[in-house]
């Protein structure tokens, strides 16, 4: 499965009403730390496959969804579960430390 992009259109329904949890990458075109946590995403993507929904969210392009959760720098990633933020983690993590993070709530 590869990542699904958010908008405010589609957030409620992808995110909060998931039955699974879900991690949304909120990012930037123009942000370096983002463009190196993008193939490490991608493939934690495919290793959690079925067990955890991977979400991108260009904070560019969606603005008051990123003031709407605090996400005051980026790349952050929040982890949702039951409708609700779990956890997050900022800044641009190695590919072992944000599988931890996955870890935690599967």
């Amino acid at each position: 499965m590869s990542t699904l992009n958010i908008t405010k259109n589609n957030f409620d329904e992808a995110v909060l009403s998931s039955d699974i949890p879900v991690v949304v990458d909120f990012w930037a075109e123009w942000c370096g730390p983002c463009k190196i946590m993008g193939p490490i995403f991608e493939q934690l993507s495919e290793e959690y496959d079925g067990k955890i929904k991977f979400c991108k969210l260009d904070v560019d392009e969606n603005g008051e969804l990123a003031a709407q959760y605090n996400v005051m720098g980026i790349p952050t990633m929040i982890l949702y579960k039951d409708g609700g933020e779990a956890e997050r983690i900022v800044g641009s993590r190695p590919a072992d430390e944000v599988a931890d993070f996955l870890d935690k709530h599967i």
